[in-house]
């Protein structure tokens, strides 16, 4: 794996943050901007393998700008510029470190909270589903099977996690307690908006996006969309020609590295264990296969 990008080493800029995969930056003099840095790293279970996915940083960041570009008209998004060449001239010697696996964005206030979407059952909610028809307060229609699609996409917020630790689904009172009730009425309009018109370009390219999250800032007052947005990593990719309600669904992400897990006796705590060449493979053919169906 000498060709994967795990970890970025840029002296003359401020390191504010590393995250499972991001490493984001200060720039001197520019406080306004943020450098963001999509690293090969994957992780599984909120824990970071030592073996990467060569090429996934740039898989990541090609399909956030087709989302920032194609959903615009929706909301303003972070981003300033993906070419190194607009970047401030510090940050032009680390060329070879930020090509295609990084964007320059505008610095907000992040709103503390996950916009979750979700358009069909799966995941935590299915499991939740199974014991009772109402999960995180909607109540559901009797009968549904793993996989099948919601009557309309619902909103489902999440907090923010401290590194380490799980985000938890939260209700809707208890996130306009957080950020108040006007707050959380524009942030689902968005976060639906968003899905809705992802959900429907996804499928005219063979996806179906199950469910995402968004994260979303303040600049100047206004919302805007923040962080990723619709990769794999942030969302269930399913291809269309293969689903089938009734069952989990093959899905355009890490799920070959998550199943591989589940088969081994490891505690989900680091030190994780490594990975067979097999695996890794895989999993970056998903990654690719997605990018090759929504960007072509």
């Amino acid at each position: 794996m000498s060709n994967a990008v795990t970890r970025t080493d840029l002296p003359d800029l401020t390191l504010l943050h590393r995250g499972k995969v991001r490493d984001m930056y200060e720039i001197p003099g520019h406080e306004d901007k943020l450098l963001m840095i999509a690293t090969d790293r994957i992780s599984a279970y909120d824990v970071v393998m030592d073996d990467a996915i060569v090429g996934k940083g740039k898989v990541l960041t090609r399909i956030s700008l087709l989302w920032f570009d194609l959903l615009s008209d929706i909301v303003p998004n972070h981003l300033i510029s993906a070419e190194v060449d607009q970047y401030p001239d510090v940050c032009h010697q680390y060329r070879e470190q930020l090509e295609g696996r990084s964007m320059l964005v505008k610095r907000t206030e992040v709103v503390p909270i996950e916009c979750i979407v979700r358009g069909y059952l799966s995941g935590s909610f299915w499991a939740a589903y199974q014991k009772d028809t109402t999960v995180c307060g909607f109540a559901l229609p009797e009968g549904m099977r793993e996989s099948d699609k919601f009557p309309k996409p619902l909103f489902t917020p999440s907090t923010k996690a401290e590194e380490g630790l799980h985000d938890e689904n939260i209700s809707m009172a208890q996130m306009e307690e957080i950020v108040g009730k006007e707050l959380v009425a524009k942030m689902e309009d968005i976060s639906i908006r968003l899905y809705n018109k992802a959900l429907e370009f996804a499928r005219s390219k063979g996806i179906i996006i199950a469910d995402t999250k968004f994260e979303l800032g303040m600049v100047n007052g206004e919302l805007i969309l923040i962080d990723e947005v619709l990769t794999p990593d942030s969302s269930r990719f399913w291809p269309e020609d293969e689903y089938e309600p009734g069952r989990g669904q093959p899905s355009f992400d890490k799920q070959f590295l998550r199943d591989y897990l589940s088969t081994l006796d490891w505690d989900k705590q680091p030190p994780p264990p490594a990975l067979p060449d097999e695996i890794v493979e895989k999993t970056t053919a998903r990654y690719l296969e997605a990018q090759d169906k929504l960007i072509g």
